[in-house]
């Protein structure tokens, strides 16, 4: 076993009644952005499919609609008690920083929001590109969290203040736990250093009402991370604040900038 592995890195739980609002919050805002990257010429019918760490499986079932009836998706995780398969979809536990690839022929790999979590992250890429077919497709899209999040509107200065403490202390909590906030920055780079051809990255940022299912994604993060929050000095009322906060139609801000980087291995 690889040395530089941090046990239990991962510091949301995706087995947790919050990891439910948690995932649907991230599929309504990512989904459409992710389908449109994995449209062709990256996904075409009868294509082979690993959709890597696949939390509720939202992207695994549109891939394996895409494929159609010829094509195969592979789902894994390490907790899929949230996967459901298909006829052309299985499901599989696997911990990408420890086993194996499940193959080494698949025309499209895809990992979204997986890697930053992994200190082992650079060594897992590559991996995922050797289980790439000739001409294959790696796609790797994750959250830049290097910039501030900007507020701009909020009920009064200490309510936007409070915002700003709360999730500077979840991204402190997350680097705890062996992530990479600027990881998002170096994909398109290890990509090409590793040899994929045809890279090119998108960056997309919206903002996020009060109330809306984006907003509600920071609500369920600081519900996941309290038992953090409340060690690093944070009151039960300052996180009640903070949750209201992220219900009112006063406020809103912008989310991080989704990056998603793309590229292929060359044919033989």
């Amino acid at each position: 076993m690889p040395t530089d592995i941090i046990d239990n890195a991962y510091a949301f739980d995706n087995a947790a009644a919050d990891a439910v609002p948690q995932l649907r919050a991230l599929e309504e805002f990512l989904d459409p952005i992710t389908m449109r990257r994995l449209a062709p010429p990256v996904l075409a019918p009868a294509a082979h499919c690993w959709e890597v760490g696949a939390g509720g499986g939202s992207v695994a079932r549109g891939l394996a609609w895409a494929v159609g009836v010829e094509g195969r998706v592979l789902a894994t995780d390490i907790d899929t008690a949230r996967l459901t398969p298909m006829a052309n979809l299985d499901v599989r536990r696997h911990d990408v920083r420890t086993d194996l690839p499940p193959g080494d022929a698949f025309d499209l790999v895809h990992a979204r929001l997986v890697l930053l979590h992994l200190p082992e992250r650079r060594r897992v890429l590559r991996a995922l590109v050797g289980a790439l077919a000739p001409g294959g497709w790696l796609v790797v899209e994750e959250f830049d969290c290097t910039a501030p999040l900007r507020v701009l509107t909020a009920p009064n200065d200490d309510a936007a203040k409070l915002f700003g403490q709360v999730t500077d202390a979840m991204l402190g909590i997350l680097q705890g736990h062996g992530a990479d906030l600027t990881w998002a920055q170096d994909v398109h780079a290890e990509m090409a250093r590793v040899g994929l051809v045809e890279v090119d990255t998108v960056t997309h940022a919206q903002s996020w009402a009060g109330g809306s299912s984006g907003a509600s994604l920071y609500e369920t993060n600081s519900r996941q991370l309290e038992p953090e929050l409340l060690d690093a000095g944070f009151t039960p009322g300052q996180l009640e604040v903070f949750r209201k906060l992220l219900r009112d139609p006063a406020f809103a801000v912008m989310s991080y900038q989704f990056v998603s980087t793309r590229g292929r291995r060359e044919p033989r």
